[in-house]
């Protein structure tokens, strides 16, 4: 699946002049977000996110960014062979470490989106996606196409089970080769779903995890039958004992007669999409959208297990001395002492994806895909509003200005309602809104154009970009008679309604701004990758 990752923040305090701003520091997160993959070595457990590679040497308890090096840090799959780690990346080939992460060196395969990885012998198999399978002798030093047979290249899963290789594809079921890559057949009799996203060996035992659940081979692939999760996406496996677990969209599932049936283990669990199952000990590890979750009774019960595992906050709000950051697979946090302790707060929400957050007055809105929700009790309990345009657009901006709720879609709509959400009124603009703010009799809306503004009430709008390049403006914030915009390379300050604008950005080390806000005299920034930040 995609991913995207993690948390966030900043903070700086207002002075009075522009030009004086103190430093940047770093809150206590919230952590959490997309996990995509897990790796134990001796020990050391690893997590490949969207932001790069973390590694774990005390069970999960605290985790470290370990990524000098890795020049893309949207890890997908991650091996470890020998004394070597290798980390596949979306469009940005495999990477290898010789010292449990500490640095990383890139190792070909480069605008290549490297989905699995096997190991067999001396030989090391990438899966990617769009570009078939590829073979390595010598560690990743070189890599040589083996796709003779290999009629669909969308592969998403790669697995060895003695001398026999199989390649799982989105799209076209599973491929076979008994001869280390040169060539591969077809081997999908009875598989009658042909998206694999999972493959897993146990014994005798092939099981592959598709979009209709999971489908067992005990010939190597000759012939498969249906074992049950029906309409379910299956997206990882791990096996202890008798015991064998599937991670999917739903939760995990846990099968104690080789896959007969399957019963649900999400007690705890408060995400449902399991990207990664890793097994440290007797300790079970979940790799999620919504960061790292750990078992220590078999999956009976669950906890996060996010210390330091950081996250992309895509968006923040303050109500009243509450503080919300929305967190993109994780859902939404709460904290009520300035970022120093976060608690989730996503009971009626059906996802974790939240793109949006703002408020009115005891009214929180958060949106998620194409959808708005609503909570009037500090986010613990969310329910969904009605809203006129179709929900399959994905909702791009959200603000909440004085008592109007301002909406921005990507059918380049804008609508707004000052019932909190009850009725609407709007409809296509000539940009796509991305965010919203008032600053005097002013609307601004920041799109991946710039800049617009309207005097009147969002019915015409124009260009207002003087200083600031063509790159998207993801947020705004308002401090007295200033202006503040976040965006692709800082943040920057306008005094005169967007007229001009200047770079405020001394000591803001990620210039990746997904949102502002304001509470007292402090500006509180999230960004791409770098945990809660805040200035002193």
């Amino acid at each position: 699946m995609f991913m995207l990752n993690f948390v966030l923040i900043v903070i700086f305090t207002f002075i009075s002049s522009i030009s004086l701003y103190a430093q940047w520091s770093q809150t206590n997160g919230p952590y959490g977000g997309p996990v995509s993959s897990t790796v134990n070595i001796n020990g050391d457990l690893f997590a490949g996110t969207s932001n790069g590679v973390f590694l774990s040497t005390n069970n999960g308890t605290n985790w470290t960014q370990v990524n000098t090096g890795l020049m893309n840090t949207n890890v997908y799959s991650l091996a470890s062979k020998e004394q070597y780690l290798f980390a596949g990346t979306y469009n940005g080939g495999v990477f290898r470490s010789t010292n449990s992460g500490a640095s990383w060196v890139q190792m070909g395969l480069t605008n290549t989106w490297v989905y699995a990885f096997a190991v067999s012998g001396t030989n090391l198999f990438a899966g990617t996606y769009g570009s078939g399978v590829f073979k390595s002798t010598n560690n990743g030093e070189s890599w040589t196409s083996v796709n003779q047979g290999l009629t669909y290249p969308l592969v998403q899963a790669i697995t060895v089970s003695g001398t026999n290789i199989f390649a799982g594809t989105n799209g076209s079921g599973v491929f076979l080769s008994t001869n280390n890559g040169t060539s591969w057949s077809q081997v999908n009799t009875g598989l009658s779903n042909p998206y694999v996203h999972t493959l897993f060996v146990l014994g005798s035992n092939l099981f592959a995890g598709t979009s209709n659940g999971i489908y067992l081979s005990t010939n190597n692939g000759i012939s498969w039958t249906h074992t049950g999760l029906n309409y379910t996406w299956v997206l990882s496996f791990e096996a202890s004992g008798t015991n064998i677990f599937a991670g999917t969209y739903s939760g995990i599932f846990l099968s104690t007669d080789n896959g007969s049936s399957w019963n649900p283990i999400n007690s705890g669990l408060t995400i449902s999409g399991v990207n990664d199952i890793m097994i440290s000990g007797g300790n079970l590890f979940a790799g999620t959208d919504a960061g790292v979750f750990l078992s220590t009774n078999s999956g009976n019960s669950w906890n996060q297990a996010n210390a330091g595992l950081i996250g992309t906050s895509k968006s923040l709000v303050v109500s009243g001395q509450n503080l919300f950051a929305g967190n993109y697979g994780a859902g939404v946090f709460h904290s009520t002492d300035n970022g120093e302790n976060w608690s989730t707060v996503n009971n009626g929400l059906t996802y974790g994806y939240v793109a949006f957050l703002s408020s009115i007055e005891s009214n929180l809105f958060a949106s998620i895909y194409g959808n708005i929700f609503c909570s009037t009790n500090n986010g613990s309990n969310w329910t969904i509003i009605n809203t006129p345009w179709a929900n399959y657009s994905e909702i791009t901006g959200l603000a909440c200005l004085g008592s109007n709720l301002w909406v921005g879609n990507e059918a380049f709509e804008v609508f707004h309602s000052t019932d909190h959400g009850i009725s609407w009124s709007g409809g296509y603009c000539n940009f796509d809104p991305l965010s919203f703010a008032i600053s005097g009799q002013n609307i601004f809306a920041g799109s991946s154009y710039g800049v617009f503004r309207s005097t009147n009430n969002g019915i015409t709008w124009t260009s207002a970009n003087n200083g600031l390049s063509n790159t998207p403006v993801k947020s705004f914030a308002v401090l007295g008679n200033s202006l503040f915009a976040g965006k692709q390379g800082g943040v920057f300050v306008t005094t005169n309604n967007g007229n001009n604008w200047t770079p405020v950005i001394n000591g803001l080390t990620n210039l990746k701004i997904n949102s502002l806000i304001t509470t007292g005299t402090k500006l509180f920034a999230g960004t791409e990758g770098i945990s809660v930040t805040k200035i002193v």
